[in-house]
């Protein structure tokens, strides 16, 4: 954590500025399809110490606009037109909800997390914005009013407003915060293949399935944590893999590391975890992970603890 708030403060200087954590789906159960066309789903979700960067300045020109910079801003600027990014239209989702005029800034986004992997990097970004503008502008909305305007932009912002240890049910805007929930050491990586949400639900076979295992008031170990791991799921992986072979790759490169103790696909993919017994082994493995992946992205970080 202290590297990243490092890397964070010597980006944006003394500018408003705000973290967007990289979203990490521990578990996650589709339970069903809706009549509208979603999915009920239940997910466990956590959040590395990992992330975007946002920070604001004054827009000499008077209209808010984007800047990226960063590992993924060309990825990002080839996926997505700046007027259609989530963070403008957060901007202009706060602004419309405050009821009067408010100041124009350039947000630049340092943009580290992989696009479309799986990681929940847009909605991070956006629910970053609605914080930091909240802030900066001094709307003062309450938590459950930014969740309502995240809820518009997509179904994984409000879980991302809150980047805390978590429960999400529903199409995964509805939260419950998990207490008791440790840090755990982990190396996340990305083979490289984006792959389109939408598709993999379409692979998705349109079973009713279970949803998560009993959750227990607490975990005191991270055997404890292993353990209900190994009795859930993640119903993404497979259809994730229909869409893309390559989509599997991470989780089973980290599987095969010898300190890992659990791996799996996070959301929709192609993006991994594994998990390790302390951030020394997750600091060699991802090591390892890298001299043998050259071209993946692969690091190693801990998830914030309740």
């Amino acid at each position: 954590m202290d590297e990243f708030l490092r890397a964070f403060e010597d980006a944006v200087g003394d500018q408003p500025a705000e973290l967007a954590y990289a979203k990490i789906n521990l578990a996650l159960h589709v339970l069903g399809r809706r009549t509208d066309g979603y999915h009920n789903l239940e997910s466990l979700v956590v959040f590395a110490d990992y992330g975007d960067m946002l920070k604001a300045t004054p827009a000499p020109e008077g209209r808010m606009r984007l800047s990226v910079k960063g590992e993924f801003a060309e990825t990002l600027r080839d996926s997505t037109r700046p007027e259609d990014n989530l963070v403008i239209r957060a901007a202009t989702a706060l602004a419309q909800a405050a009821g009067n005029a408010k100041p124009a800034h350039i947000i630049e986004l340092v943009k580290r997390i992989p696009v479309a992997a799986g990681l929940g990097g847009g909605s991070a970004d956006a629910a970053a914005a609605l914080r930091l503008l909240n802030r900066l502008w001094g709307t003062n909305l309450p938590p459950a009013r930014l969740a309502e305007i995240g809820r518009k932009l997509g179904a994984d912002v409000p879980m991302c407003l809150v980047s805390r240890p978590l429960i999400a049910t529903g199409i995964g805007d509805r939260i419950q915060v998990v207490a008791n929930m440790p840090a755990l050491p982990v190396v996340l990586a990305h083979p490289g293949v984006a792959v389109a949400t939408a598709n993999v639900f379409s692979e998705l076979a349109a079973d009713e399935r279970s949803g998560l295992p009993p959750f227990p008031d607490k975990f005191t170990t991270l055997l404890e944590v292993i353990f209900w791991l190994r009795q859930a799921r993640n119903d993404l992986a497979d259809p994730a893999a229909a869409v893309d072979r390559a989509a599997a790759s991470a989780s089973r490169a980290l599987m095969r590391d010898p300190d890992c103790m659990f791996a799996r696909m996070s959301g929709s993919g192609a993006a991994a975890f594994g998990i390790f017994i302390n951030m020394a082994a997750a600091e060699r493995a991802a090591e390892r992970l890298k001299a043998a992946r050259p071209g993946w992205w692969v690091v190693a970080a801990q998830t914030l603890a309740s």
